[in-house]
Order: structure tokens, then C-alpha cells, then sequence
């Protein structure tokens, strides 16, 4: 009698032995294709024929899931508040090149671009580092960034990952785009403190590896090197700098991607009304919005957006923050007064949620969905280049300024008709 099929032995029985055995194989081989949504029972396959004795092999196990919460129904659910990080964030006024890039890369880790030699933009957002400043004060991270001479501002640096992303840059929201932004802080008095455009260029065009760079970035330009074409390559850079990570694998369709805590902290993010604020591809920086919506927030003396608007309904109101990475880049809030990210969270849910104080257990499932937000970096793009060498900062201005032109207002005469912005915190990148 042939192995795997019914026939009569010859003691007269049935073979229905090979039968069992044949059913058992098949249930042992459909385990293997278990529903995600279901329990992590270990899963089991065979590639032995039937009838043969070759051994059984375990595969991994599915993590476990939530009882309550069906993944897929979830994953749509998620899709229509999320979407993956793209691999770039393109601009028409600035589309990105291989060249501006590799250009905006020296200048984002030269530290010729401060005063005093001594201050990069990797300075206050390292790279290595989620792009945050990990410098440390009595053993704890700075809450706001120390600029030039050791001066400190009075906002705290935000990372410079999937920053392409939000509708403006700052947390006030005063420059529109990465482009806009890179220009700030070089000039600003508290950060890098450069003390004018013209001497930022004359320090650059005195590195002959950055008159070659920019021509070959600024192609059929008669006079490359200029501020805007800095700010340029330095935003083409930054425009490619994102951090995908299980988040990301999650909304593309892998139902494992998350555990069973992280699902159950991202289905309470979006019951709790955190998406109300928090969505798009970077869990937030879609908007602006009060600080103390629901229960006001005590002890805030920074007007946020009104310095730059003078609006009164801008009174407190700030960048909505990416969530991306944020188990990661601590101390949080705008002037980086928050260490602990339980507190943060706890605090958000206070004051910005009608449904009030997290249980523990709500807290936990919360802090373990923002841990899937914590990405892959982009090692190899972010490593540091070598810098173009000779040419020395330029300390004083290229040109004296002189007296004020006719008509000009004197740096003492208040100019009534516009108002002025506050100066931009030291370190802080949009």
C-alpha cells in the first residue's frame, strides 16, 4: 500500500493511521498563516512530504494582541489621521540636487559660520543625536541652547529630523520654510552672532573649497556665493533628513509592526482626541495652537506667536510639535522646562484634553505608542564630511556701515509703523 493514501493492511484493518497523520500535518501547516489579530501562540510549519518523519520546525512567534482591538480595523483608522514619512520633502524654490546637498552638509558642521568660530548648526542639533542638543548642565540636559559667549535663549531647540514637514519653522512660526529658517540663527546676536550677511559671504568665499562647491551647486550663476544660496544648500540638506521607523512599517500594512501595548496606546491617541492636534506624517507641526486650551497652563511668561503677530487671541499660542522621535529628544515644551516625558504627557493630557488625567495603565499604553515613533537615522547621510579647509572666520563686518543713510532711522530711533521681532532663541531651529 502506497504511503498517504486508505487501503487494507494485511491484518484486514483500515489504514486510517495515514489519514490522522495527514489531517494533523495540514493543521500543524495552517497554523502558520494565523490572523495577526490573533493571540502569539508560536506558529509551526513542515516541509516534509506527508507519511515522512522529517522534523517539525517553529517559527517566530506573532506578538500578542489586544483582545479588545482588531489591528486591521486600527491600521484604516490610523491611515486616515497618518502617512508614512516620505523619503524627501520636495520644494519648487529650492528643488534638492546631489550637489546642494553635499554642499549644504559642510555648511550645516562648519563652525565658521558663528563669530566666534565655534558654534556649527550641529552644534545645538546634533545629528548622531536626534538632532537635539545633548549638552548637559548639573548632569541634565540644557533646557535652551548656549550660544555665542555662553549666552543662553529662551527657547529650546527642537530637532532638525522631518522638520521639512511642518507648515513654518520656529516654534512662533516666523519663517515659512527650512530655507528661510537656516538664515536666523547666523545672524542672530544670542546664537552664532554674525554681524551681517557681507561678512558671512566674505568668510565663505575665503575657503576655496566653497568657492568650487558653490559653483558646482549654483551652476550659471555669475556670483554663487551668496546668503540665500547658503540658506539653500543648508535646507536642501535638511529636506532629506527623516527617520522612518516601526510607526512607519505599521501604517504601510505590516500589522506586527507594533505590540500589543503600542496598539493599544495608538487607538487611546486618537480616542483621547490627541489627533486633534497630532496627525499628518510627522504626528504633528500641521499647526498652531493655545497652550492651555482646556485647563490653563500656570507659569508661562513666553507670549509665544503674539510677539511676531501682536494678535490677542495669539497670547500663548505655539507650533503644535512633531511627535516623531520624542523619546529621544527631551526636555520638552517650548522653553524645555519638562524633563520627563511620563510628566510631559501627563501634563498635555491635562491641559489640552476634555478627558483630563491619564490612568496609569493609560499612561504606559501612551508612552509605549510614542516609543514606536522613534525612527531609524539616516547614518550613512549624516556623517560628518571633511570641511573645506583654510579661510578663517571674519570677525568684524566687511563694510563699514557709517552713518544712517537720509531718511534712515538711526539703531536708537524706534520705527513705530512695523513691528519688530523679538530676537530668535538661541538654537532654535523651527
Amino acid at each position: 500500500m502506497k504511503q498517504g493514501f486508505i487501503g487494507t493492511s494485511s491484518d484486514g484493518t483500515r489504514g486510517v493511521r495515514w489519514l490522522g497523520a495527514g489531517l494533523a500535518i495540514a493543521t500543524i501547516a495552517l497554523g502558520a498563516c494565523q490572523d495577526p489579530n490573533a493571540g502569539g501562540a508560536p506558529t509551526k510549519w513542515t516541509k516534509a512530504e506527508p507519511g515522512s518523519h522529517e522534523e517539525v520546525e517553529t517559527l517566530p512567534s506573532v506578538p500578542p494582541r489586544p483582545s479588545s482591538l482588531s489591528v486591521a480595523a486600527l491600521l484604516e483608522k490610523a491611515k486616515e489621521q497618518f502617512s508614512p514619512l516620505p523619503e524627501a520633502v520636495e520644494s519648487r524654490n529650492n528643488p534638492i540636487t546631489e550637489e546642494k546637498v553635499t554642499l549644504g552638509r559642510m555648511l550645516y558642521f562648519d563652525p565658521r559660520l558663528s563669530k566666534g568660530g565655534d558654534i556649527a548648526c550641529a552644534t545645538c542639533h546634533d545629528l548622531e543625536a536626534f538632532g537635539v542638543d545633548v549638552r548637559e548642565e548639573g548632569g541634565h540636559r540644557l533646557a535652551t541652547s548656549l550660544g555665542f559667549q555662553g549666552q543662553k535663549g529662551d527657547r529650546n531647540a527642537p530637532t532638525v529630523y522631518n522638520a521639512g514637514l511642518y507648515l513654518a519653522q520656529f516654534w512662533d512660526g516666523r519663517s515659512p520654510d527650512l530655507e528661510d529658517q537656516a538664515k536666523g540663527p547666523v545672524l542672530n546676536p544670542v546664537e552664532m552672532a554674525m554681524p551681517d550677511e557681507a561678512t558671512v559671504v566674505a568668510t565663505l568665499k575665503a575657503v576655496p573649497g566653497y568657492v568650487e562647491a558653490f559653483a558646482t551647486a549654483f551652476p550659471g550663476q555669475p556670483d554663487p556665493i551668496t546668503y540665500d544660496n547658503m540658506a539653500k544648500a543648508i535646507g536642501a540638506f535638511e529636506r532629506q533628513l527623516m527617520t522612518p521607523g516601526p510607526f512607519d512599517d505599521f501604517l504601510a500594512g505590516k500589522l506586527t509592526a507594533l505590540d500589543e501595548q503600542q496598539l493599544a496606546g495608538l487607538d487611546l491617541f486618537m480616542n483621547a482626541g490627541c489627533i486633534q492636534c497630532h496627525t499628518g506624517p510627522a504626528v504633528g507641526g500641521t499647526m498652531f495652537q493655545k497652550l492651555g486650551t482646556v485647563k490653563p497652563w500656570e507659569g508661562v511668561t513666553d507670549e509665544g506667536r503674539f510677539k511676531i503677530t501682536k494678535a490677542e487671541a495669539d497670547k500663548l499660542v505655539f507650533k503644535v510639535p512633531s511627535l516623531r522621535n520624542i523619546t529621544k529628544t527631551g526636555p520638552y515644551l517650548h522653553d524645555g522646562s519638562i524633563t520627563s516625558l511620563e510628566d510631559m504627557v501627563q501634563k498635555m493630557a491635562t491641559h489640552q484634553l476634555a478627558k483630563g488625567e491619564l490612568t496609569p495603565d493609560e499612561l504606559s499604553s501612551m508612552i509605549a505608542f510614542l516609543g514606536s515613533l522613534e525612527g531609524r537615522l539616516p547614518e550613512e547621510y549624516i556623517a560628518k564630511p571633511t570641511l573645506p579647509g583654510s579661510g578663517a572666520v571674519v570677525q568684524e563686518p566687511v563694510e563699514d556701515e557709517g552713518e544712517p543713510a537720509e531718511g534712515e532711522p538711526s539703531e536708537d530711533e524706534a520705527v513705530e509703523d512695523e513691528a519688530q521681532p523679538e530676537p530668535e532663541p538661541a538654537g532654535e531651529p523651527g
